[in-house]
């Protein structure tokens, strides 16, 4: 990392972490360093790759009738808990940088941080953010398509939405605002969750250094978003069971990302 290190900034007086500049093959490199961890100690699978596919069945089983124009938003929305669900990924992705025992069980050791109650109203900023994306989701296809429209079968909701100019609007609007939520949680939570599971400091501080992480580093940060889309899309398209491996990976990836980008 002596090419991290050289980049590295003076530690503001503050007191907050400094942020490092990265480049795109630092993101190749954190890729294999989250794909080694997942070899290392692949029964994380059992606790989150398994359980991430099944969440989505279980939305994709209720988003049914009614509720079956959200399918994709709710599937979709998803990966804006990502950071959450990955907490346990970032602690075993810790233990094994440090030398200490890791195993898929020290997951839970994530309960027991000092920084869990600074977790916690994260997460929850996060569910947040997740219904705020269904609520909007919700109202682009009431706009667009129309309450209760073409909404009786999945067929029918495909047709209307490649068939008719409604339905491009759908599509359009729908991806456009997604992508918004999508950038805001990669900038507010890109490293912030990391940080908190590693030092136990303030959450504003924590937000504010994935933000200066996201605003230092704005290429590499875009095409991190961007490689986390494309490998959870390609990851959920056999029925969400390559989320299983994807899912593990880029918890790892994430947090040897933050320790490129973040120093003390």
């Amino acid at each position: 990392m002596a090419h991290a290190t050289a980049n590295q900034h003076a530690i503001p007086a503050s007191g907050e972490p400094a942020v490092r500049h990265i480049t795109l093959v630092d993101l190749r490199e954190v890729l294999a360093k989250g794909w080694d961890d997942f070899l290392a100690i692949p029964t994380q699978l059992i606790f989150l790759g398994v359980i991430y596919p099944v969440v989505g069945l279980i939305a994709a089983r209720v988003a049914t009738g009614s509720l079956l124009p959200l399918l994709f938003p709710l599937l979709a929305g998803l990966s804006l808990l990502g950071p959450v669900v990955a907490l346990g990924l970032y602690e075993i992705s810790r233990r094994r940088e440090r030398g200490e025992p890791a195993s898929a069980a020290h997951a839970l050791s994530v309960l027991r941080s000092p920084s869990i109650t600074a977790i916690a109203l994260l997460g929850a900023m996060l569910f947040g953010l997740f219904v705020a994306w269904i609520i909007a989701a919700r109202l682009i296809y009431v706009a667009t398509i129309g309450d209760g429209a073409h909404g009786e079968t999945i067929g029918a909701l495909l047709t209307a939405a490649f068939t008719t100019r409604e339905g491009w609007m759908l599509i359009v609007i729908g991806n456009g605002v997604g992508l918004i939520f999508a950038v805001l949680v990669l900038t507010l939570t890109v490293v912030s969750f990391p940080l908190l599971l590693d030092r136990p400091v303030d959450p504003m501080i924590a937000v504010r250094t994935s933000v200066r992480a996201v605003m230092t580093n704005p290429v590499p940060m875009l095409a991190w978003g961007l490689i986390v889309a494309v490998l959870l899309v390609a990851g959920a398209l056999p029925l969400l069971i390559g989320l299983a491996v994807v899912v593990p990976v880029l918890g790892h990836a994430t947090w040897h990302l933050y320790r490129r980008v973040v120093a003390w």
